[in-house]
């Protein structure tokens, strides 16, 4: 029995792995074109399918839209293991004591907001690192401009900015500016380049492009970095959780009392009636994903956008020692939406709506599909 029982969990457990790998992988390219999108498009400038699949593949050739596919495949398995694993945890209590084992609409939908709050917390490090490595796609990094090719970078710089060159010209002309100081340094370009605020030349952040690796953004932007714009990503995946497993409990609902009419004698359970077939579940669950992911798409373009944003440790510490308070109004504090993207969080919605369709129809029907053959084989 205990063998028996060992085979069953070691077949969904496959199953649930290549299903979540095949439905990532083949719906990867509409998430990097749309991810490229969110960040590089503007309030005047609104980028086209055609002209970012244009830019990746003078850059990067036609591989560069799998960028970074390894780090959602792994952020995906963790996070929807625990979506759905704590989506059936609370749901479990809701059924308890029902004959039929039903769950409302509206505790599948609170259930679901619940799992996506905590699927955030565990893929929100894998998304970091799978966007930078999107962005970097279309980014034409120049690598003979490394940091550790140039041994006139001082030593703070070259330990912090690991892949980035200062704009020496900037470096200078600051020099410039405050060499009517009396001063008697012995090096004042060397003092002022170990400043934190003139690491980059201009005071500005480096490129996200030359933060892509795991090492660099821990060493420049902190552990803290591999959670960036929290408020919004957990109101996205709790949105989408929510709608995704309401919607699809609705459907599932009408499903069954579809296959209900004209039965003789009338069911009294849900146990009566039978399972439902894998292609009406898969077709419940591809139009339950692009729902979800039409009313959580905004709070998605607001995560894209801040995890593009680097923000070295230094301005980390400088913004929370000076009480610094987040711009906009109250609800876009709360889910964490910049004002500056206030006109620009619809944009690339009917890619993920695509995206997140197919790949719930996916992921669930090659699932059943997978089980079926490896339980009767």
């Amino acid at each position: 029995m205990v063998k028996l029982e060992d085979h069953l969990f070691a077949s969904h457990a496959i199953s649930a792995i290549g299903s979540v790998t095949l439905g990532t992988t083949v719906t990867y390219p509409l998430d990097t074109i749309k991810v490229l999108i969110q960040v590089g498009s503007s309030s005047s400038k609104q980028l086209t399918i055609a002209q970012t699949f244009k830019r990746v593949q003078s850059l990067s050739g036609i591989y560069g839209l799998y960028n970074g596919l390894g780090w959602l495949t792994v952020g995906r398995l963790f996070g929807l293991g625990t979506r759905f694993g704590v989506y059936e945890i609370l749901t479990a209590f809701y059924k308890d004591g029902r004959e039929d084992n039903y769950v409302y609409v509206s505790e599948a939908l609170m259930a679901g907001m619940a799992a996506g709050a905590v699927e955030s917390f565990i893929s929100s490090p894998f998304e970091l690192m799978k966007l930078r490595a999107q962005v970097s796609s279309a980014s034409g990094v120049q690598r003979s401009t490394a940091l550790a090719e140039n041994g006139a970078v001082t030593p703070l710089i070259r330990r912090l900015l690991h892949g980035y060159t200062p704009d020496l010209k900037t470096l200078n002309n600051s020099v410039g500016l405050l060499s009517i100081l009396n001063t008697k340094h012995p090096n004042l370009t060397g003092a002022i380049q170990d400043y934190p605020w003139m690491m980059t030349g201009s005071g500005r952040p480096p490129p996200v492009y030359n933060v892509r690796r795991l090492s660099n953004v821990i060493s420049l932007e902190g552990w803290k970095a591999l959670w960036s714009g929290p408020r919004s990503g957990v109101v996205r995946d709790s949105v989408f959780s929510g709608v995704f497993f309401s919607s699809w409990q609705f459907l599932h609902r009408a499903l069954l009392d579809w296959k209900a009419v004209g039965m003789d004698p009338i069911p009294r359970s849900d146990e009566e009636i039978g399972p439902l077939s894998p292609l009406a579940v898969s077709l419940a669950a591809g139009f339950s994903g692009t729902v979800a992911a039409a009313a959580s798409h905004g709070f998605d373009t607001a995560k894209t956008r801040s995890q593009c944003t680097v923000v070295p440790k230094y301005v980390s510490m400088e913004r929370k020692l000076l009480k610094w308070n987040r711009p906009g109004k109250r609800f876009e504090r709360y889910s964490g939406i910049h004002p500056a993207d206030r006109n620009l969080l619809f944009r690339g919605i009917w890619l993920r709506m695509a995206r997140s369709g197919i790949a719930s129809f996916m992921i669930v029907g090659s699932y059943f599909a997978a089980v079926d053959f490896v339980i009767c084989r």
